[in-house]
């Protein structure tokens, strides 16, 4: 049977996966998302590769790698050994570390190329962490913070907020502010949100806002409202994106598109608490939308 199929349908591209695989966590809940398959996923789609096993293999030994250091520990773990390993495995026994001296590039947010180069930025070089540190079963969360994709260890009561980009440092107080600073202005205060866990759809959202705001950044809309619509196929119950996608129809003359994407915005965000101010100026486009179109 295997064989009468194969010749009757053409084999699935990576690209199909990925897709495939996507749409699938749009349906599922977010405990059950694999954020570093997700984001080579999403890596495939900007980045196509004949095949995402080497990728797959170098994840595996990250996780390897980590469990060897675990298993050679002469006592149980405490927190700061945990880190102190996470770090180690990372930037000294791999070689990744931020990228400072082209942070904009974009190859910086696609996974596929950060493995490759061992840059990233903090969201990318987050997401590896992150899955190193939940194969040992390490409670691990990302972070709210603004600008900086930072994550936060737990273990025995005990808490760390660690930054990706410098090698999983630990982030005190003061260097928190001077973050927040860069980021968000000199006026900016650290608040209880940007200590947030998020879930793991979002950090993924937070991965391809990276892309999607330099397209915007180089005057290219079509390839942000292609970001926005892959958003779509894992976060679909997310409005704010919806209308994202109208508003980048809209801008690119693609009224029916824009009028189904903002249809489903009014949709979602009914359920999801979309502010009514919001809702109303949505009807109201959509209303300007039909009567172009007739």
């Amino acid at each position: 049977m295997a064989e009468l199929q194969g010749s009757l349908y053409p084999p699935v591209t990576m690209r199909q996966q990925a897709l495939d695989l996507l749409r699938l966590i749009g349906t599922v809940e977010d405990d059950a998302i694999d954020v570093a398959e997700a984001a080579l996923a999403l890596a495939v789609l900007d980045n196509p590769v004949p095949d995402l096993a080497p990728y797959r293999a170098h994840l595996a030994q990250l996780a390897a790698d980590l469990a060897a250091r675990v298993a050679a520990a002469a006592a149980p773990l405490d927190l700061a050994d945990r880190i102190a390993l996470l770090g180690a495995v990372l930037t000294e026994q791999h070689g990744y570390q931020g990228d400072t001296e082209t942070y904009a590039d974009l190859q910086n947010a696609n996974l596929i190329r950060v493995i490759d180069r061992r840059r990233g930025l903090p969201v990318t070089l987050g997401i590896l962490m992150i899955h190193m540190a939940r194969a040992q079963g390490w409670l691990v969360q990302g972070l709210g913070f603004p600008g900086h994709f930072l994550i936060r260890l737990v273990h025995d009561g005990h808490r760390a907020i660690l930054d990706p980009f410098a090698g999983g440092t630990v982030c005190e107080p003061q260097t928190l502010r001077e973050l927040l600073k860069q980021t968000a202005g000199l006026e900016a205060e650290l608040s209880p949100d940007h200590y947030a866990p998020v879930s793991n759809r979002d950090i993924l959202v937070r991965l391809q806002n990276n892309l999607k705001l330099r397209h915007l950044g180089a005057d290219l809309p079509e390839q942000a409202l292609a970001v926005v619509e892959n958003m779509l196929l894992f976060a679909p119950d997310l409005p704010p994106l919806w209308r994202e996608a109208g508003l980048l129809h809209a801008h690119l003359g693609h009224l029916g598109q824009a009028i189904r994407a903002f249809e489903n915005f009014m949709e979602t965000g009914r359920r999801r608490g979309a502010s009514d101010q919001l809702l109303q100026h949505t009807a109201h486009l959509i209303q300007q939308l039909r009567t172009r179109l007739n």
